[in-house]
């Protein structure tokens, strides 16, 4: 019989050693600079907000920790072992777990199979799916979660968004992950779906899991977030904690910071009634 496999089984760290750092990490394809030595810790039961606009460098940060891309300067470590990611599985098997904004989910088949998608159960000398054994387990992990679907055999495909992105992340606490990456998890979801996923992100950093949430809402990042990181053009422009920062400051980091400081005193030149608020809310309403 086929015993569910966890993702980092010997993977041992305190709470205070980072379970994944970063130190001074570039990337660059060709003549492009994506990254320009950003450096990044995440530490168990923390969560590491990274926001940042479009070609911020989110996604080559993403796929550098997921093993799909490899850094071309700096130092990866992952607890305490300088690592080379050759492929996606490395990662997986290093307790890093990625959970991508498209999902990686069949639509057409039941809730329980993709649960188990790639780590199904057999049983008998010819290998046959135990399907009540992955239902049952199934269930009872969506259920200690607080996830309710009560018909487990119906496509994952009729489930909501957040739906969907709970079921992938209690399928990655399920087998094991130490370190849990979302991306974008709430981009393309309404208030209230949005509200469900974070309050699993929650859950999962009380579960004891470093989840790295990559996002360019700083309203998300600040209902769960321990810990903040900006990036703008490849680069780390803003590196805190929650008690060091409020969400007023964060939005004006993330819509510009000293940028938009400068924008607004040449604006006011122009029409001295304008102040930075009036352009950062116009800057959201893009």
């Amino acid at each position: 019989m086929t015993t569910t496999k966890s993702f980092a089984d010997d993977a041992t760290t305190s709470p205070n050693t980072p379970i994944v750092l970063l130190e001074d990490v570039g990337k660059s394809y060709g003549n492009i600079q994506a990254l320009r030595g950003v450096s990044l810790s995440v530490r168990q039961g923390e969560i590491t907000c990274v926001l940042g606009d479009n070609g911020a460098g989110k996604s080559t940060l993403i796929k550098i920790i997921a093993g799909l891309h490899d850094y071309t300067s700096g130092r990866m470590s992952v607890n305490g072992e300088e690592r080379h990611f050759g492929s996606p599985r490395e990662s997986l098997d290093s307790g890093i777990a990625t959970v991508y904004q498209d999902l990686a989910l069949a639509p057409l088949m039941s809730v329980w199979r993709n649960f188990f998608l790639g780590n199904e159960l057999t049983k008998g000398p010819f290998r046959q799916l135990d399907a009540a054994k992955m239902k049952r387990i199934a269930q009872e992990e969506l259920t200690k979660m607080g996830i309710s679907i009560p018909d487990l055999e119906q496509p994952v495909g009729k489930l909501s968004g957040g739906q969907r992105q709970c079921v992938a992340i209690a399928r990655a606490i399920h087998f094991g992950a130490k370190v849990l990456i979302l991306d974008e998890p709430t981009a393309a979801l309404g208030v209230n779906q949005s509200g469900v996923v974070l309050k699993y992100v929650v859950k999962a950093r009380d579960a004891g899991i470093g989840v790295i949430f990559i996002t360019h809402n700083p309203h998300h990042a600040y209902l769960v977030g321990n810990h903040f990181v900006v990036l703008k053009l490849g680069r780390v422009a803003l590196d805190t904690h929650r008690a060091e920062i409020t969400l007023e400051e964060l939005t004006t980091e993330m819509a510009g910071g000293s940028e938009l400081e400068a924008l607004s005193h040449e604006l006011r030149e122009i029409n001295p009634e304008v102040v930075v608020d009036d352009v950062r809310k116009g800057q959201e309403g893009t």
